[in-house]
Order: structure tokens, then sequence, then C-alpha cells
């Protein structure tokens, strides 16, 4: 049994399968999923699990190369972008709401999180760690 980090054993199998340029999606519990992309729900409630939460935790867990929100978060919520670069601190690129969603179609997963704030959503290029 693993005693610490990610304990949540679908979620580091995807991890643990990702190569370079892959794609994952945390998500808010709004963002429609597309059909033949899985679903990894971490939701139990509104509010929880947060989205901050699940992208601090995987953000330890996965070598991420850049990340991708929609640009409607700018205008809906600044703060979570600042909350965003902090933990990431990594190139970042913003689409539209409706570009965003189209992209989601080629992810690894989405991680559905209990997040009840409009935009919430990011999708994170897995990276190399050498």
């Amino acid at each position: 049994m693993k005693k610490n980090g990610l304990l949540h054993s679908e979620l580091n199998k995807t991890i643990a399968a990702m190569g370079h340029g892959d794609m994952l999606v945390i998500a808010d519990t709004g963002l429609p999923v597309p059909v033949d992309v899985p679903v990894i729900d971490l939701a139990f409630c509104k509010g929880k699990i947060s989205f901050l939460d699940a992208l601090e935790v995987i953000a330890d867990e996965l070598e991420i190369e850049s990340y991708i929100v929609a640009e409607e978060l700018q205008h809906r919520n600044a703060s979570l972008i600042e909350k965003i670069q902090g933990i990431l601190k990594k190139p970042s690129e913003q689409l539209t709401h409706e570009a965003f969603k189209d992209l989601s179609k080629g992810a690894i997963a989405v991680v559905r999180t209990g997040e009840w704030t409009p935009y919430s959503n990011i999708i994170l290029v897995a990276g190399v760690p050498f």
C-alpha cells in the first residue's frame, strides 16, 4: 500500500501510462466529457474535491510541460489563473472554451472534480523529466 502522495489507484495508473505530449484534463463538474475519453471521477459533493486540490496533487506526480485554460477564465476568475501559475510555473496557452472542449477530445482522461466554479478546467500536457 502506498503511504503518501497520490493514493487514487486509477489516477496513478493513468499518470504512469502517459507519455510526452499526452494530455490530461482536470475539470469542474460542468465540463462535458467527450464520449470516448475515460472519466476519473473525484467529485463526491459540491465543492469536494476542489479543482486546486486535484491540481496540486497531480502536479506533484506528473511531469508537466505546459498547460491550457479557457480564455473565459481570465474574465470570470482571474485569481484562479494566478493560483494555477503559482502551482505550475510552466508555459501556458489560452483557447476559447469551445476550442478547449474540442481539444479535450484528444485527452488520455478527464479528472472530474467537485469544483462548482465556471471555467475551472485545465489541460495538462505531459513533459519528460530528462
